[in-house]
């Protein structure tokens, strides 16, 4: 059988979203390496088929950060429109933070993180915890790969610093490998990814009370943490 005569494992409606995703951020970059989004959001697919997606969720990793960096609920209500009620699920189980206007203040970067990771063990099934999870585990490689190029500045690009970014990957580790699911052993290749990144294994509370404790970080994003930690 030649390749071309094979079933298709994704159709056409995985080429659209490719289209609509890549128009959608189109001129948005990485932060501080300007490397087009493009990267991340093919990069955040990649892993979620190597670790069986289907195209209904694959398409939902294209388009993960859609909503929150490119029209909020704007843009989730369109993604329904083109692509069908359970992309648009996974994409807003994605999604912290639907606030549009860039003078808006949004929550403490730590409330936020916080809620996100508390509502991921809401989820009843594990599609919205496979894309998550791929699109951690990305960034998280993403960024040893530039620690190892760079060195600790590039922890500086983070609003959250170098304590404050360790912790969210570990606490996500732990909650995508806490349950089973497609998600989990892309939760264990995160966890092997903050400890490289960490040089040990350190644990969350340490990490939150380094986090707390850091005067590189402003204090209102420290939010609650700071509170708790007595900072």
């Amino acid at each position: 059988m030649l390749a071309n005569d094979r079933p298709a494992l994704l159709g056409t409606r995985f080429d659209r979203a490719i289209v609509y995703a890549l128009d959608a951020h189109r001129r948005q970059v990485r932060k501080e390496s300007g490397v087009p989004y493009a990267a991340h959001l093919l990069g955040v697919c990649a892993i979620a088929l190597e670790f069986g997606a289907n195209e209904t969720e694959a398409i939902a990793a294209l388009l993960h950060d859609a909503v929150e960096d490119q029209g909020g609920r704007r843009r989730l209500r369109d993604i329904e429109d083109v692509f069908g009620p359970e992309v648009a699920a996974i994409v807003e189980g994605c999604t912290d933070s639907f606030e549009t206007d860039e003078d808006a203040q949004k929550a403490p970067w730590y409330d936020r993180k916080r809620t996100y990771i508390d509502g991921l063990a809401a989820h009843s099934g594990d599609a919205i915890l496979l894309v998550s999870a791929s699109d951690k585990l990305y960034n998280a490689l993403a960024t040893l790969n530039d620690l190892q190029r760079a060195g600790e500045s590039v922890f500086g690009r983070f609003k959250s610093g170098t304590f404050g970014t360790l912790w969210y990957y570990s606490a996500l580790a732990d909650a995508y490998t806490s349950r089973p699911g497609r998600q989990n052993p892309v939760g264990l290749r995160l966890r092997a990814t903050v400890d490289a990144l960490a040089g040990e294994r350190i644990t969350q509370p340490e990490l939150l009370a380094k986090f707390a404790a850091d005067p590189t970080v402003d204090d209102r994003e420290k939010g609650s943490a700071g509170r708790l930690a007595g900072a």
